[in-house]
């Protein structure tokens, strides 16, 4: 099972840019990129907390586990 990042999905519903959820939960934007993309092999609940509270939603908006086809 593959666990599938859906930031930009929640950031669009929030209409809110990267650079100001990176700003309000203090990661760089480089680092929230990467989150983004898929591109990192963990994030620290604290992190994940941070973004939830900042997108208000929980982590299963965001993160998405999905079977190999």
């Amino acid at each position: 099972m593959e666990i599938v990042v859906r930031l930009d999905v929640m950031l669009a519903r929030r209409k809110m840019r990267s650079r100001e959820l990176a700003e309000r939960i203090g990661i760089t934007e480089q680092n929230l990129s990467l989150l983004k993309s898929g591109k990192v092999k963990g994030i620290r609940f604290e992190t994940l907390a941070a973004i939830c509270a900042a997108l208000d939603c929980q982590p299963g908006d965001i993160l998405e586990a999905v079977r190999p086809a």
